[in-house]
């Protein structure tokens, strides 16, 4: 039913998208290296919950309402836009912390790591692009159901971004101590991944495409 081309398309753009710095690796990173790995897994368990809920609303007519309603969908994009701005600063100010900087965050129970994990998911504008405008363009109405399609590739995506994530979880505590042994890494570090995070918002800002029927 799914040619390899789109597979590998959609596994292309999860991995890019992955590993580009965004409000999910900030969560992740800071709370595994402040609260250890098995507080990071759990807040990558409400991720994936997270992709989950994209994937099933984007499939079952999410597209279909921004399509309706036009002026929505903008100012999703620009509200992400204005989020992935905001982390930028947070980065490039005087005075920003690196990702895998150290930092002083509240030891939180599991529930609330979780719920937290699944929030910055759903509230992260990378992902809200995917799933209404990317994705879609791998869809072939001719090569069989356009749901079924929908939900393998984005099981695909899913795949890709919670392997990533798992190794960035499991790993974020040994990266620190690394980077705080070459304080000019850490400030490197932080200087491109603002630089990267205000790209996208500007990237975001100005993006006129359309979100794309998948069902």
């Amino acid at each position: 039913m799914l040619g390899t081309g789109a597979v590998l398309g959609v596994a292309a753009v999860s991995l890019g998208m992955v590993l580009t710095p965004g409000p999910n690796m900030i969560y992740l990173v800071s709370r595994s290296i402040a609260q250890g790995r098995r507080a990071g897994i759990v807040s990558l368990g409400g991720v994936a919950l997270g992709f989950l809920v994209y994937l099933t609303a984007a499939n079952l007519g999410l597209s279909v309402v921004f399509l309706a309603v036009p002026g929505l969908y903008a100012a999703v994009k620009l509200a992400g836009a204005a989020y992935l701005a905001w982390l930028a600063w947070q980065a490039l100010r005087p005075g920003g912390a690196a990702v895998f900087a150290p930092r002083d965050v509240p030891h939180d129970p599991p529930r609330r790591l979780f719920v937290m994990g699944l929030t910055t998911n759903l509230l992260n504008p990378k992902i809200a692009v995917m799933y209404l405008s990317l994705i879609p363009q791998f869809v072939d109405p001719g090569a069989g159901h356009v749901l079924l399609q929908g939900f393998a590739l984005g099981a695909v995506q899913v795949a890709v971004s919670l392997a990533v994530n798992l190794a960035i979880v499991l790993a974020a505590g040994s990266i620190a101590t690394l980077l705080s042994r070459h304080p000019s890494w850490l400030r490197i570090q932080r200087y491109a991944m603002g630089s990267v995070l205000g790209a996208l918002a500007v990237t975001l800002a100005v993006d006129d495409s359309r979100p794309a029927r998948t069902a």
